[in-house]
């Protein structure tokens, strides 16, 4: 069976995960991607093929001049469209291209879940710095500034007032060209997490994290610690917003506050967990997560038990630069035990390298995936391995 894959940069998520689920499935793969030298490079021996994957019809000439595909699939946050369509063309499952385009443009999923009555959040759409003002002025404050079809919290800020809000509007499209960017009400509360798993008939609920941010205006995510879960009315509010949506196949990873017991979306990631939480999700609940995504898009049923071990406590460290510079020293990579703990630390950023200061998840060095039975032990054993290491930045 054949399974095409679309991707932009390798990422974790493709290697460590998706491709060994993929050869464990006895699949094929092709890649298909507009960076083949960067996937080569990290892994030779899977099928690479050039191509403009932003275009579903790129994609769905150079399928239809090469082999029969059985499976289109991506876990790119800008690819779920172009691989929805695509596999909607060859007859294949996959998930409705109407969903993934919502869920990908920030200002279309609020017009959406407003027309369901799922939620209403006050924003505007910047289509250049001629609108600026008149947004500015019939904004709340505080409000979020974000590029309509951003990932990775970039060029994400909080602004407080008028003038922020023409600064901030500037800048980003000084960097950014022709970029649409929203303006929304900030929604107050704690951040968590919802990973969900669906066949479009039959939807698991695996869990979520707590995230803890960086200090406003900017919104790194610093820290996840596992919820085995939340609240029911808390679920059944926000799978009431992904219903709205049109949300039930795959993997979805939903991201969302809760103030006075109202849970409302901030986005929703129409794939799996990234950043190595679908690698920690896989050691921690004991089941074949990769695989199961990818029966999906097979056409295969999910199980109604996935086996999923419970008991398990869980955190996530993101070490992030805080300056310019060049990393000078690091910790290698490092597998640890301790008191029950099992410590995996993968570094980010090699010895060597120079970054500007991003503001976003492009500033981590490293991530620290902890699992454990205990959640104390967990934090503990976590910030003692945090505390005893060292990166150090020189200008």
């Amino acid at each position: 069976m054949r399974l095409y894959l679309l991707a932009r940069n390798p990422t974790d998520s493709v290697t460590e995960g998706f491709l060994p689920a993929a050869a464990r499935l006895g699949l094929d793969v092709t890649v298909l991607t507009d960076h083949p030298d960067a996937h080569r490079a990290v892994y030779p021996d899977v099928e690479t093929l050039e191509c403009d994957v932003r275009d579903f019809r790129a994609v769905v000439t150079r399928i239809s001049t090469h082999h029969r595909p059985d499976a289109v699939f991506s876990n790119s946050d800008h690819l779920q469209t172009q691989a929805a369509l695509a596999a909607d063309y060859f007859g294949l499952p996959g998930k409705d291209w109407r969903a993934a385009l919502a869920c990908k443009d920030k200002a279309e999923m609020r017009r959406r879940l407003a027309a369901a009555g799922a939620d209403t959040v006050w924003s505007a759409e910047l289509t250049g710095t001629g609108a600026v003002e008149s947004v500015a002025q019939a904004a709340p404050y505080p409000c979020v500034i974000k590029p309509r079809e951003g990932v990775a919290s970039e060029d994400v800020v909080r602004v407080e007032n008028p003038e922020q809000l023409r600064t901030r509007a500037e800048e980003i499209f000084a960097r950014r060209p022709g970029a649409v960017l929203v303006v929304e009400e900030y929604l107050p509360g704690e951040l968590y997490t919802l990973e969900t798993l669906g066949d479009g008939k039959l939807r698991h609920v695996l869990g979520g994290f707590h995230t803890e941010l960086s200090p406003p205006p900017y919104f790194i995510e610093e820290r996840l610690v596992f919820v085995p879960a939340h609240p029911e009315p808390v679920v059944g509010q926000i799978l009431a917003q992904l219903d709205a949506l049109g949300v039930g196949f795959g993997a979805c990873h939903t991201e969302f506050v809760v103030h006075e017991g109202r849970a409302r979306i901030i986005e929703v990631n129409y794939r799996a967990i990234g950043d190595q939480v679908d690698l920690l999700l896989t050691r921690l609940l004991g089941f074949p997560l990769f695989e199961h995504i990818l029966r999906t898009h097979l056409g295969e049923p999910l199980p109604a038990d996935l086996g999923v071990r419970q008991g398990g406590a869980a955190r996530l460290e993101y070490p992030c630069a805080d300056r310019a510079g060049t990393l000078t020293s690091a910790p290698p990579a490092t597998e640890l035990s301790v008191d029950g703990v099992t410590l995996t630390y993968r570094p980010l950023r090699a010895v060597g390298e120079r970054h500007e200061l991003y503001r976003t998840n492009r500033d981590y060095v490293g991530v620290l995936r902890a699992t454990g039975t205990d959640q104390p032990t967990v934090d503990r054993v976590s910030a003692q391995f945090l505390a005893a290491q060292r990166w150090e930045i020189q200008p």
